[in-house]
This record gives C-alpha cells, structure tokens and sequence, in this order.
C-alpha cells in the first residue's frame, strides 16, 4: 500500500510534496465514478509512479458514485476528494485543481491505464515555457478484443498519432496542463457541459486564445479499457461530441485543421455522403452506377491509410467492417454539423456556448 504524503498549501514544494524530475511538482487528478472495479488495473500504475517520485500526489474524485470507488482508491493510498453532488468529470477536475499542490495538473481518466514513462514526457513538454498543455495517445492494444470497440479505439489512436505537434484542443482523458494556465483560462466549463462531453476540447480552445500553445506527444501513452458497441458509440457521437462541437465551432472558434475536423477529413465526410446518396438512388435510377463506382473508388483512396493502419493492427477481419462503419461515422457527423450550420443561421439558436471569462479576451 503506498503511504499517504503530509499535506502542504498549494503550490508548496516542502514540506510533504516531492518534486519529480525536472524539478517539477506533478498532481495528477483522476475523476471516477462507479469505478471501483477498474481502479485495481488504472490506479496502480500511477501510485507506482508516485512512489518512485515521477509524480507529486495523487488525488481521486469520486462524483458521487453508487460503489465503493471512494473507499477502494483510499485503501489503495490515493488522496480522495468526493464531489458535493454528481456533476460530471469536469466539475471533478475543476474541485481537485482547487486542492492539488503541483504545478502541472495531469489528468488522466478511471478507465486509462498509463504506460510507464508517461511522466517522463509530461516533464520533457513543460521543459518549454510556451506549452500550456500537453496530452498524449491511446496505445495500439485496446482492452476489450470486439471489433468495434478496437476500431473505436484505434481511430483515437490514428488521429493524435496522425496529427502534428500542435494542437487547438486539449484532451483530458491523459492530458496536462500548468496549474497556472489552468487558473488564468478558468478551468473546464461544467456549465455549458455537466456531462462527458466535449469540456476538455473547449478548455483547450481557451488555452490556445491566451496565448499558449498546446503539444501533442505521440509517445505519451495509456490503454483504454472502455468497451464500445454501435448503439453507446452513436449517442456518444452524436449527443456528446457532433452536437456540441459543431455548435463551438460555428459559434465562437470556427472550423480549425486539426485532427478529426480538418480540411482532409472534411473531404472524405463529402465523398461518404456521396456515396450513401448514390446507393440510395440507385434501385430508382440505374443510370447512377458510374456515379456509385467513382465515389467507392474515392472512398477507398481516401481512406486507405487508415485502412492499412487497421490492417496492421487486426487484419482484414477488423479493418473492412471498421472503413466500412467509418463512412457511417462521416455521415452522420456531417449531418450533425449541417445542421447546426442551419440552427445557427436560420433558426437563430446562437446562445448553446456560453463565453466563459479568462485571463485573456474572448475570441
């Protein structure tokens, strides 16, 4: 059981707070709700960075869960904070950024395993005085073997190991960011999302406007123990990120060239949709099959480095039906956006984002 450290005022390297490498202070925050059962494989990683003084503290919030992760995450010997009500993993992380001593708040999510050496680069990134934030990437080893959930996974995977060294957003799932940025940008917003949602992607969007830049390191790893079937992923798509990104973008950020929303995706939404459109037309309109085979051959192209990217992890028995699926995904992203698009200048539904105070102007 790794010890308790003696608590000192934030920001207070001693007594009671051992500085990591670099000579950095590292809190890392991990919100969890009912996450008793994943804290045994998640947790334990990090108290051994704890112990070997890669890291600073360790503090679980538990949001108000209906097991016994409060009680497990304490017996393990994190500090645990409990939320006064169940308000989402950003209120989690605004309540231990209120109580965390470190200069470099990392996040790092209940179901995240974080691979050794994952400290190292937190470190390695701060080493630079303009990286207000830095986050990481999904391994190439989901936990659960169903193919939907690989390919869920794996496409996290392909667009931060895709991506340059710059990023627009944040994300929070194993991501840091220096306590004093964190406090100068205003936290996450848990007012504009109380749930899962998009909070970190806006948090980092803020983090961008003051001034700082954020750092995509490819090398950061951890394992997502999430288990992803259609139905969940679809909500989740859809009601959790579509919508809510759609409507920051339009309506306070514009659309950026990053990651999964940038210009080359954005082509190959365009050739899905296409391609849908046409197959649908087809039984009523034969004459459209030179249409449906131009588009099938684009959708191929276009998508054939991330088709040899999932042949090379699973074989064609994970990447047909995942390229396949994905030009769903396009689609209905895309539908997503559009409609927002129509909302926002037709039906005049401008007040979904709410302009939250920071150190620096709003956009």
């Amino acid at each position: 059981m790794v010890k308790r450290r003696q608590h000192s005022a934030p920001g207070d390297k001693s007594p009671g707070l051992v500085a990591a490498a670099g000579g950095r202070t590292i809190s890392v925050i991990m919100p969890a709700y009912n996450a008793a059962q994943l804290l045994s494989r998640t947790l334990t990683p990090i108290l051994e960075m704890l112990n070997n003084g890669e890291i600073s503290e360790v503090l679980v919030v538990d949001d108000r869960s209906t097991d016994d992760t409060a009680q497990r995450a304490a017996e393990m010997g994190a500090q645990v904070l409990v939320t006064p009500v169940n308000g989402g993993p950003g209120a989690a992380r605004n309540l231990a950024s209120q109580q965390a001593r470190g200069d470099i708040l990392w996040f790092i999510d209940s179901d995240v395993i974080v691979h050794r050496g994952a400290a190292a680069h937190v470190v390695a990134a701060f080493a630079d005085p303009a990286i207000g934030a830095v986050f990481g990437s999904y391994d190439d080893a989901p936990a659960d073997p169903h193919w939907f959930s690989r390919y869920k996974n794996l496409m996290h995977r392909y667009y931060h190991q895709e991506a340059g060294n710059d990023a627009t957003t944040f994300w929070a799932g194993c991501g840091a960011v220096r306590r004093d940025v964190f406090n100068q940008v205003g936290g996450f917003d848990i007012e504009s999302y109380p749930y899962p949602s998009i909070e970190d992607i806006e948090l980092g969007y803020r983090i961008v406007s003051a001034g700082y830049q954020i750092r995509i390191d490819p090398d950061m790893l951890g394992k997502h123990l999430k288990a992803w079937r259609i139905p969940n992923a679809v909500f989740t798509d859809i009601f959790r990120r579509a919508l809510p990104w759609s409507r920051l973008m339009i309506a306070r950020e514009g659309v950026n060239n990053d990651l999964n929303t940038g210009l080359a995706e954005r082509l190959k939404a365009g050739i899905a949709l296409i391609l849908l459109l046409s197959l649908v037309a087809l039984p009523f309109n034969p004459s459209l099959w030179p249409l449906v085979g131009i588009a099938l051959v684009s959708a191929v192209l276009a998508n054939l480095k991330f088709a040899r990217f999932l042949y090379a992890q699973g074989g064609a028995r994970l990447a047909v039906p995942a390229v396949l699926y994905h030009q769903l995904y396009f689609v209905y992203a895309a539908a997503v956006f559009c409609w927002c698009l129509f909302e926002f200048h037709v039906l005049g539904q401008r007040n979904f984002v709410k302009a939250k105070t920071t150190g620096a102007p709003e956009p």
